[in-house]
C-alpha cells in the first residue's frame, strides 16, 4: 500500500510543488485547497502526469470545512502518515509592531494558528497511531532568536507572532510524542518568491522550497521536537 500524505494550502506554490514532489517519489497524495475549482484544477494537472493526487477541499479559516475534511481522511484514508501544513496567509504583513492592527493580527492568527490548531488535532490521533510525521510550515521570523540577532529582517509583527504561536505548538504537539515512533517538528524553507510576499524578487524557487519541506518529511530521520531550516537546526 502507497504511503498517504495530506498537504494544505497547495493548489499553487510551495505546496503544490511539495504535493508534486511527494507524488513523484510514489506517495499518494491528497491536496488541500480552500477553493475547490483551484483545487480541481491543481490536481488535473498532476494527474495528467501520471501522479496519484486527490483533492480535500478545506478552508483554514472556516471550522467546519476543517471538520468536514479532516472527517473525510479519517474515514477514507486512514493509513495517513504524513500531514504537511503548509497554508498561511499574511495578514497585512505590516511593516512594523507601531503599523500592526488588530483586525490583521487576528486574521494572521485565524489561520496561521487557530486554522492549523484545528486541523491539528483532529488528524494528530491518526497520525499518533500510524507513528507518521506532522510538519508545521514556518518561517526565520518566528524564531525569537532570529529576531533578537539578525542584522536585518522583515518585523511583520501579524504574519511573524502568528507562526511564532505556531512554533510553540508545535514543541507542545512534539513533547506528546516524544516517547513514540511519531514525530512533529517545524521547517522554515527560508525566503522564497511566492505569492504571500508579493512574488517579491531575490527569493529561492518554489521548487527549492519545496524540497527543503519535503526532504525533512521523507528522509527517515528522527526530528521530532526541531526546527529546522535548509542548513540543519534552526534556533527556536
Amino acid at each position: 500500500m502507497k504511503k498517504t500524505a495530506f498537504v494544505t494550502g497547495a493548489n499553487k506554490g510551495i505546496g503544490y510543488e511539495v504535493v508534486k514532489q511527494l507524488a513523484e517519489a510514489g506517495w499518494k497524495v491528497l491536496l488541500g485547497a480552500r477553493s475547490a475549482e483551484r483545487g480541481e484544477a491543481a490536481v488535473a494537472e498532476l494527474a495528467a502526469q501520471g501522479l496519484d493526487v486527490e483533492l480535500v477541499a478545506i478552508d483554514m479559516s472556516d471550522l467546519q470545512s476543517i471538520e468536514q475534511a479532516a472527517d473525510t481522511i479519517i474515514k477514507n484514508y486512514s493509513e495517513l502518515a504524513l500531514l504537511i501544513n503548509n497554508a498561511g496567509m499574511p495578514g497585512a504583513f505590516s511593516r512594523s509592531f507601531t503599523d500592526t492592527k488588530e483586525e490583521d493580527l487576528r486574521n494572521a492568527f485565524e489561520v496561521n494558528f487557530f486554522g492549523t490548531f484545528r486541523l491539528n488535532q483532529r488528524l494528530f490521533p491518526l497520525i499518533k497511531a500510524n507513528e507518521g510525521t506532522v510538519v508545521n510550515v514556518s518561517t526565520d521570523m518566528a524564531s525569537l532568536d532570529h529576531m533578537q540577532n539578525a542584522a536585518f529582517t522583515l518585523n511583520a509583527f501579524d504574519y511573524n507572532s502568528s507562526k511564532t504561536a505556531n512554533n510553540a505548538m508545535t514543541l507542545a504537539m512534539a513533547y506528546e510524542v516524544r516517547d513514540s515512533g511519531a514525530q512533529v517538528f517545524a521547517v522554515t524553507p527560508g525566503f522564497t518568491t511566492t505569492d504571500l510576499n508579493g512574488n517579491a524578487a531575490g527569493g529561492k524557487s518554489k521548487e527549492a522550497a519545496a524540497a527543503i519541506i519535503m526532504g525533512y518529511a521523507t528522509d527517515g530521520q528522527h526530528h521530532n521536537g526541531e526546527f529546522l531550516d535548509e542548513k540543519g537546526v534552526f534556533a527556536w
